[in-house]
C-alpha cells in the first residue's frame, strides 16, 4: 500500500489530467463523427458497441487496465528489458508480413476476434526504449561514427519492415527521433542536412528543376563571395561546390523517384499538397472537404452533434485520420485552439520532466516520447488543413483505434512511471 501511495504522490498529475481530457474529448468527437440523427445510438442501445464509438469505449477501458499494470510494474523493468521489448516487436513486424491481415491496402494488421491490432504502432515505443537504453550506455557518444551507425540501425530496422507491409505513414514517424538524437549530442550537421533535404524536396515539387539549379548556383556563388578572403581556401571552395552538386543530384533524384518509385496514389497526394485543386473529386477530395468542415465551424463551432459535414459523411475517415475536422466544425476555432493548446502543454510538460531526470535513460526516453507525439500532432493536423501530405497517421488520444490509443498511452505512462521514481534511478549520466 505504501508503494502505491508513493506512486500516486509522485505521479505527474498535470500530464495525467491532460491525457484524460484528450481521451474524453477524443471519444466525444468519435461519437459525433459516427452519429446518425435518424438512428441515434447511445451506451446500452443494441448495436452501439458495433460502432467506432462503442469499440473505442472498450479500448479506453482496456487502456485503463494497461495503465494500472504499467504503474504497478517495477520502474527498473523498462530499462532492464528495453532491448527484449525492441526485439519482440521486431519479431511481430516480421510475423505480420506472413500472417498479417490486409486492411485498406496495408497488410500490417493482426486480427483478434472482431478487433485489429497494428504492431507498427507499438514499434515506435519499443524503438524509443531501445534508443534510451543504448544511448545511456557508458562511453556511448553520438559524435562518434560508430555510435551514430548503431543508433541509425536501431531506428531504421522497424520502418523498413513497416514499409514492406505498405504502411508508409507510420514508417515516416521514425524520422521524428532526430529531435531526441540532437538533444543527446548528435552533431548539428545532421539535423541541418535533414531540414535541407525537406526544403529541397518541397522546392523540387513546386519549381522546375532548372530553376532550382540556377538558384543553387547563385547561392553557392554568394557564399563564396561573402565569406572572408582568408577563408576562401581551395578546400572550402571545393566543399561548397561539392554540397551544391549534391543538392542538384538530389533534386534530380526527387523528380525521378516521384515518377518511377512512388505509387500512383502517393504521387497524387503530393500533387494535391502542391496544387489544392488537383483531382478535386478523388485524391484532393479529402483535403478539400476537411478544409470546408474546419472552416465552417467559425469561432465557436456549430455545436455538439450539429456538424453537417460530419453528420453527412462528407469527409472520409473522419473518426480516424481526419478527426480534427470534427473538432473544427463542431467546436470551432476555440475548440481547435484548445486541442492545440493541450498538445503543446503536454509536449512542454514532458520536456520539463525529461530535463529533470537523474538518469540519462529516463531523459532520452522522455525525448523519445516528445519526438513521437510531436510528429503525430504536427503531421495529422497539418494534413487536415492542407499543409502536409495525407499520409494516414492518427491524432494521439483523439483518433479512433485501439492500437494507437494503447501505444500512445503505454508510451506516455512508462515515462510517467519512471519519472515518479526519478530520485531512485541509479543509472549514471
Amino acid at each position: 500500500m505504501a508503494r502505491q501511495e508513493k506512486i500516486s504522490k509522485n505521479l505527474d498529475w498535470i500530464c495525467v489530467l491532460i491525457f484524460i481530457v484528450c481521451v474524453l474529448m477524443g471519444w466525444l468527437n468519435i461519437y459525433a463523427a459516427i452519429y446518425n440523427p435518424e438512428n441515434p445510438l447511445w451506451i446500452g442501445d443494441a448495436g452501439f458497441f458495433d460502432t467506432n464509438a462503442g469499440k473505442q469505449l472498450i479500448w479506453i477501458g482496456t487502456t485503463v487496465l494497461l495503465i494500472i499494470a504499467i504503474l504497478v510494474i517495477d520502474y527498473r523493468f523498462y530499462e532492464t528489458t528495453a532491448f527484449f521489448i525492441y526485439g519482440f516487436f521486431i519479431f511481430t513486424l516480421l510475423a505480420v508480413l506472413v500472417f498479417g491481415a490486409e486492411i485498406k491496402g496495408s497488410n500490417s494488421w493482426i486480427r483478434i476476434g472482431g478487433f485489429q491490432v497494428q504492431p507498427a504502432e507499438f514499434a515506435k515505443m519499443a524503438t524509443a526504449l531501445a534508443l534510451a537504453k543504448y544511448i545511456s550506455t557508458p562511453m556511448v557518444n553520438l559524435s562518434r561514427f560508430k555510435d551514430q551507425f548503431n543508433v541509425a540501425m536501431l531506428i531504421l530496422i522497424p520502418p523498413i519492415l513497416i514499409l514492406i507491409s505498405h504502411e508508409t505513414g507510420v514508417a515516416l514517424v521514425f524520422t521524428g527521433f532526430i529531435v531526441l538524437l540532437y538533444r543527446e549530442g548528435l552533431p548539428g550537421v545532421y539535423p541541418a542536412s535533414f531540414l535541407s533535404v525537406i526544403v529541397l524536396f518541397v522546392l523540387s515539387l513546386i519549381y522546375p528543376t532548372w530553376q532550382i539549379f540556377v538558384g543553387v548556383a547563385i547561392l553557392a556563388g554568394l557564399i563564396i563571395w561573402i565569406i572572408p578572403r582568408y577563408e576562401r581556401k581551395t578546400r572550402n571552395i571545393f566543399i561548397i561546390i561539392g554540397v551544391s552538386i549534391s543538392m542538384i543530384v538530389f533534386v534530380t533524384g526527387v523528380d525521378w523517384a516521384v515518377n518511377n518509385i512512388l505509387q500512383e496514389h502517393q504521387r497524387n497526394r503530393i500533387k494535391v499538397l502542391v496544387d489544392p485543386d488537383f483531382d478535386r473529386k478523388k485524391t484532393g477530395y479529402n483535403v478539400r472537404q476537411a478544409k470546408i468542415a474546419i472552416g465552417s465551424g467559425g469561432l465557436v463551432g456549430k455545436g455538439f452533434l450539429q456538424g453537417t459535414q460530419t453528420k453527412f459523411d462528407f469527409v472520409p475517415e473522419q473518426s480516424t485520420d481526419f478527426i480534427f475536422c470534427t473538432v473544427g466544425e463542431e467546436e470551432g476555432f476555440a475548440g481547435s485552439l484548445l486541442v492545440v493548446g493541450l498538445f503543446l502543454g503536454l509536449l512542454l510538460r514532458v520536456i520539463y520532466l525529461a530535463e529533470r531526470q537523474k538518469s540519462r535513460f529516463a531523459r532520452v526516453y522522455g525525448y523519445g516520447v516528445v519526438s513521437i507525439l510531436f510528429f503525430h500532432f504536427m503531421v495529422n493536423i497539418g494534413m487536415t488543413i492542407g499543409l502536409m501530405p495525407v499520409i494516414g497517421i492518427p491524432l494521439p488520444f483523439f483518433s479512433y483505434g485501439g492500437s494507437s490509443l494503447w501505444s500512445f498511452s503505454i508510451l506516455l505512462f512508462i515515462f510517467l512511471k519512471i519519472d515518479a521514481h526519478r530520485t531512485q534511478v541509479l543509472s549514471r549520466w
